[in-house]
């Protein structure tokens, strides 16, 4: 069985009629990304060069954080929004002209919701809460697959490290290390309710989130 197709009987049934697997075919791609392609289509697309790298489980929790992205609705839209800006741009400019109050006032709406939309999509603290709410979907869909809690954390967390150690650019590895950061906090938050619930400390420890 190949390896996209293996990814496929990961997916949840209530995702399996409309996304879809695919090696991405991108000159150096991401390792793993997302990309509407259709009306309420989307893909996964890999790239399995780097991807035959990682330890399986690893494979499996980041599969299951771009599926937890599909979830939570924070698919990455097309870029609708410079086009929108730059009509409403030039809207405003051209009706400063010939003076036309109401479609100056609708030009100048156009251009501050896109421009809205464009801080939203580019501010690095959204982005950040986005994935750590991936990360806690991906933990969930480990555990319906079979992963007792503590595995799914150390290998989410494994998964992280490595992303870490591979990554050249400093703001991208601050991103995965501040990801990191909060796996461990939930690690810690989960091990407290399981101890809780159980009465025993045998569950999560935060060093689990490490490997």
């Amino acid at each position: 069985m190949s390896e996209l197709q293996r990814l496929k009987g990961l997916l949840p049934p209530e995702n399996q009629s409309w996304v879809f697997i695919e090696a991405a075919a991108a000159i150096d791609p991401p390792l793993i990304t997302l990309e509407e392609i259709g009306r309420d289509e989307v893909e996964i697309q890999i790239d399995l060069e780097q991807w035959d790298y990682l330890a399986q489980d690893h494979r499996n929790l980041l599969f299951w954080h771009e599926v937890g992205r599909i979830q939570n609705d924070t698919i990455p839209r097309d870029g609708w929004e410079m086009a929108a800006l730059a009509i409403g741009l030039g809207g405003a400019i051209g009706e400063l002209w010939v003076q036309d109050g109401l479609l100056l006032l609708m030009a100048i709406g156009l251009s501050g919701f896109a421009g809205y939309r464009l801080y939203l999509k580019n501010n690095s603290e959204k982005r950040l809460q986005d994935s750590i709410s991936a990360d806690e979907r991906a933990i969930d869909l480990a555990c319906r697959f079979g992963y007792s809690v503590p595995n799914a954390y150390k290998s989410l967390g494994g998964a992280l490290k490595d992303l870490v150690e591979k990554s050249r650019k400093k703001k991208k590895r601050t991103f995965y290390e501040d990801r990191l950061e909060a796996l461990r906090k939930s690690a810690e938050r989960a091990r407290a309710e399981m101890a809780s619930q159980e009465g025993s400390k045998k569950s999560v420890t935060s060093e689990n989130v490490y490997g």
